[in-house]
């Protein structure tokens, strides 16, 4: 897919490349750092057909994507060019600078720490079932590499912030190891030309590198103006060093040891004050709306914290866990309360994303337009903290409900249970909730008339529906055109499964295109290789070209024959553009026809 037009656009409502200082992403959104906010028209960007939801704030400037938005940045990207690496101009508030520091930076390590998490779940699940001994030397490796990842988070803070404090990423690195080496990292009795160091464990904090590289950023601007351009390339990289690194040992280090150590005093007074389960409970709670204001990542500095300095996350992991099984719950309950099979296919796609821990298209898909949900995740979520927080439950490493073996952590198998015991109570709480709170029947109406989120495409052909990656034919079953769906066709009649132009009709007339108004694109092939019968028992009875309306009949075809010449008769229907939409949902019913849904797509 060419996301080129959308980026342009996107672009061009945020007030023009001169208005973007810097962009990243995270898994489902743009994160936007703009000169000035104000130049950006949000309700166009949000009438654009990709686009979920702009979620803009002082602190923040969110673009919602989808799952595609890895795609769409790399478009991004190589339109701006080095406009991303601009300083800003305008007037900021330092806390609004911080804020972008830690949401920008902290977005592109979550895929290395998520993998880490699944990877203790792997390694539980792997000396529990006795497939390898902990003492292993195939164990040692595989944990190695999860261990190196939370050892090593300082140089991935270090690469991830350095170009937004204008620092050299290569020599913020270097320091960034230096630092982590055998001959700094907790060594006890050190001195810089006899000035007694403090004793400070570097891979178990990240704030004295990030106070590194932003100091880093200044040094290596100041010494390009006093150094002559023919010898800057041989003195200046190694004077930034020599210059960053004492100023990191004798002042940045214990600020960043005691700057943790205050974030964990205030924790731990908290916890130890109103209670550790309250502060569970209503970050569990009340985590959906973090995420519908784009805030969610700005408790990640006290997360990584509590992981670096003890090795666990005592709130934050705990609560985002319990929180993300509540909003599955919550569209458990409002699937099994729904009567509509769009309905049902809505939440039961949505509540799928949120077990696998992508709550986004829940929360902008469902939650705004229903509003009831966010009860019902409260509730749940609420229940299911509260249990934690009395528990202890505690936080090992970045893993979700596909991964909760790695809630064990280091033998801890009552720490297991009770997460998971939290996590059931979670779902069932806010499915029950959700189940009673109803489906507002004025917000469903509205739905359907303010604005089209979804569209239902027909069936072509009646006939037993059966699930794509059955067909045979590798092309369709691996889903390489598209997801989509495959009809063993009663009848012998194709009708069209939605309005729209025929911009594909093959002269064999196995195969149609049609493209809706709104851009889908629905390919509808008759039969296995039935291209090789060269148009032998297919009549057509539209053209190229040609706008047809839902229902109208597009070509007949003779199964009899086609079945007589050894050939497989299934009807398959694909949208060859399913990347471009959020989900494509194929029907659960066994048995369809022309006038039935049995494709529903998800527009946003």
């Amino acid at each position: 897919m060419n996301y080129k037009d959308l980026c342009q656009q996107i672009i061009k409502l945020v007030g023009g490349k001169d208005n973007i200082i810097n962009v990243v992403h995270c898994v489902t959104r743009l994160r936007f750092t703009l000169n000035d906010q104000s130049l950006a028209n949000i309700e166009k960007i949000k009438e654009l057909k990709e686009v979920i939801d702009v979620i803009a704030n002082e602190a923040v400037f969110q673009v919602v994507i989808g799952p595609q938005v890895m795609d769409v940045y790399k478009e991004l990207s190589q339109l701006l060019g080095k406009t991303k690496e601009k300083t800003q101009t305008s007037k900021t508030t330092i806390w609004r600078s911080i804020l972008d520091l830690m949401s920008e930076s902290m977005s592109p390590i979550l895929q290395p720490l998520m993998a880490a998490g699944m990877l203790a779940g792997v390694l539980s699940i792997l000396s529990l079932t006795g497939i390898i001994s902990t003492e292993s030397s195939t164990y040692t490796i595989i944990d190695s590499l999860r261990n190196a990842i939370f050892f090593f988070l300082p140089v991935f803070m270090t690469m991830s912030c350095a170009k937004k404090l204008n620092a050299n990423p290569y020599l913020a690195v270097a320091l960034a190891v230096t630092l982590l080496s055998t001959g700094i990292n907790g060594v006890e009795g050190l001195d810089f030309f006899g000035i007694p160091l403090l004793t400070i464990t570097y891979s178990n904090s990240f704030f004295p590198i990030i106070l590194a590289v932003w100091l880093m950023g200044y040094v290596d601007q100041f010494l390009s103006k006093i150094i002559p351009q023919s010898i800057t390339y041989f003195f200046k990289p190694v004077l930034v060093l020599l210059i960053c690194l004492p100023v990191t040992l004798l002042v940045f280090g214990p600020m960043g040891t005691w700057l943790g150590d205050g974030i964990n005093f205030v924790c731990q007074f908290l916890m130890n004050t109103i209670g550790n389960w309250i502060v569970v409970a209503l970050y569990a709670a009340l985590q959906p709306f973090l995420i519908m204001m784009g805030a969610a990542n700005f408790v990640m500095p006290v997360l990584m914290n509590f992981l670096t300095t003890q090795g666990y996350d005592p709130i934050f992991l705990v609560g985002s866990l319990i929180s993300d099984a509540a909003v599955g719950g919550a569209l458990l309950g409002y699937f099994l309360r729904a009567r509509n099979s769009e309905q049902r296919q809505l939440f039961g796609t949505t509540a799928f994303s949120a077990f696998m821990n992508i709550t986004e298209p829940a929360v902008y898909g469902v939650f705004v337009k229903f509003r009831r949900p966010f009860i019902a995740v409260m509730i749940g979520g609420g229940l299911g903290g509260m249990f934690a927080g009395i528990m202890g439950v505690k936080g090992y490493s970045f893993a979700g409900l596909v991964s909760l073996t790695a809630w064990i952590g280091d033998g801890d198998y009552n720490n297991f249970y009770f997460a998971v015991i939290a996590v059931i109570i979670a779902i069932v709480a806010s499915a029950i909730a959700a189940y009673f709170l109803n489906i507002p029947e004025q917000e469903n109406e509205e739905k359907k008339n303010i604005s089209v989120k979804s569209q239902d495409i027909h069936s072509p052909v009646q006939g037993n529906v059966m699930s794509l990656n059955q067909v045979k034919d590798k092309v369709f079953s691996s889903e390489a055109l598209g997801k989509g769906i495959a009809i063993i066709p009663d009848e012998d009649i194709i009708y069209a499964p939605i309005s729209g132009e025929i911009v594909t009709l093959f002269p064999t007339h196995h195969a149609i295109g049609i493209k809706t108004d709104n851009g889908i694109e629905v390919l509808i092939h008759i039969g296995i290789d039935t291209v090789e019968l060269e148009g032998k028992y297919f009549e057509s009875f539209i053209k190229q070209g040609e706008y047809v309306q839902m229902g109208q009949k597009l070509i007949s075809f003779n199964r009899q024959k086609i079945k007589e010449k050894g050939y497989d008769d299934t009807v398959v229907m694909i949208v060859t553009n399913s990347d471009n939409y959020l989900e494509v949902i194929p029907s659960q019913e066994k048995n369809v026809t022309y006038e039935e849904t049995c494709l529903t797509v998800v527009l946003a």
